[in-house]
């Protein structure tokens, strides 16, 4: 292969797989040069920016030209050089470039941009501002069923005071709406409710994101403060908190415990009042097993902890929870259905709903988009995905009893840990510090575990 063609060939993936933008014009202010990345970032099609005139495509605000233009025509670098302009749909896009004029023989012959993208740092910023806005509280929290009434009983009770509170419960169960009912019924309830999803977010934006930034502490850096600051006075949620690094969980600790906070790249510490709140979806002891979880950082945030059931352990709240999801899409959609048919309610009552509400949420929503004039829910109007699941296992299912079904794992592994347990806890005469010494647990984790498996405590 020829040298020359060998260099290209290496060109064109370095330029495919770079994760920053490269930009570059000739001497006539044309694209010669426009990689994957920036194409990402600015939502546009090489096709639409390659070999066209720079300022044909993308508009800039008044008095801010490109700056590729400038480092051309005046032939100066611009470094770290924030610029906010809008591509040709007029979609508004924040970056920081690198830019350079490019010489050959003492001559300008173009111009070359390295990208970094902040827009979606400036979103999210933005939707944490925000979401202070919605007002949930416990009387919004759909169902009277006895386990999830306890947990509301436990949760209207942590209003009362400023401690931290553990909310474990499987994804689509409803956390974010305790941690808001227990925000809108405490006395922080005139301040900021902030929440972050830790999982939404790169290891490289986080910190940042919830300690704030000290301007020059990295390329497009500003005096900004982080979502600990924002929720001054109020409350912070940090949802899926067991998705951060140890990195994190550990300076995450360091301002619990302190209750101060310093911004990435400065050196000031800032006194921070704000009620802490966290959510996962697994099992705290298998977190920490598993070295996704710090133990000393769950023993903090762990001061209340509340575990929000599943839909599968109170079946009782189906009903009145499809009634309330037909009334918001009849809104939505401009519809009348009245309710859902024997047959529907029946396989709804028989499946284990591994997404809970959510799922049972989307399933009624796919089901409304097929309908026109009907003014029931058929099995023909389930989204096809739900009709192809199989109904809860035996020990689970009280209406299909014609077929035995191979049980789902989980649904085994779940059963067999919970006789297991019986069999443990009654030969201990109940006594929980006795048998967790038996089995090799801690009392606080067989704690969880009964409450998780459904296990009454008989007598200590």
């Amino acid at each position: 292969m020829e040298e020359e063609k060998r260099r290209l060939i290496m060109y064109e993936k370095l330029m495919a797989e770079i994760d920053l933008g490269i930009h570059a014009i000739d001497d006539s202010g044309k694209t010669v040069i426009y990689n994957q990345k920036i194409s990402d970032i600015e939502n546009m099609n090489p096709q639409e920016v390659l070999h066209k005139p720079v300022r044909e495509v993308f508009k800039f605000n008044e008095g801010q030209g490109s700056t590729l233009h400038r480092a051309m025509t005046e032939g100066y670098d611009f470094r770290d050089e924030k610029q906010t302009y809008f591509n040709n749909k007029g979609v508004e896009i924040t970056t920081v470039n690198n830019t350079f004029p490019v010489m050959h023989h003492g001559e300008v012959i173009g111009a070359l941009e390295v990208t970094k993208d902040i827009t979606r740092l400036k979103r999210l910023v933005q939707e944490n501002m925000n979401n202070g806005t919605r007002r949930y509280r416990f009387q919004d929290i759909i169902g009277r069923s006895e386990p999830l009434e306890e947990v509301i009983e436990h949760a209207k009770r942590a209003t009362r005071t400023n401690s931290s509170v553990l909310i474990v419960g499987e994804t689509g169960t409803g956390k974010e709406l305790f941690a808001q009912s227990i925000h809108n019924e405490s006395s922080r309830s005139a301040g900021p409710f902030v929440s972050q999803n830790c999982a939404a977010l790169p290891e490289s934006l986080i910190e940042g994101i919830l300690f704030g930034t000290a301007k020059g502490a990295f390329t497009g850096a500003e005096n900004r403060p982080g979502l600990f600051e924002q929720a001054e006075g109020g409350t912070l949620l940090l949802d899926e908190m067991n998705s951060l690094s140890p990195d994190l969980q550990s300076k995450l600790l360091r301002v619990i415990q302190e209750k101060t906070v310093r911004r990435v790249g400065d050196t000031k510490e800032r006194k921070i009042d704000i009620r802490l709140l966290a959510t996962m979806n697994e099992d705290p002891v298998d977190a920490i097993t598993n070295g996704r979880l710090r133990k000393d950082l769950y023993y903090r945030l762990s001061v209340v902890s509340l575990f929000v059931p599943p839909l599968r352990e109170r079946m009782e709240d189906l009903a009145p929870l499809s009634e309330y999801f037909i009334s918001k899409y009849n809104d939505l959609f401009q519809l009348e259905v009245e309710g859902i048919s024997t047959e529907v309610r029946k396989l709804l009552a028989s499946y284990h709903w591994p997404g809970n509400i959510r799922e049972l949420e989307h399933v009624i929503e796919g089901a409304m988009n097929l309908i026109t004039e009907e003014k029931y829910i058929e099995f023909t109007h389930l989204p096809l995905q739900f009709k192809r699941k199989r109904p809860r296992p035996p020990e689970h299912n009280e209406i299909f009893h014609e077929e035995e079904s191979t049980p789902l794992l989980k649904d085994y592994l779940f059963q067999q840990e919970k006789t297991f347990m019986q069999r443990v806890l009654k030969e201990h005469n109940y006594r929980v510090q006795e048998t967790a010494a038996a089995i090799g647990i801690s009392r606080q984790s067989l704690q969880y575990r009964m409450k998780k498996l459904g296990i009454q405590k008989i007598r200590e």
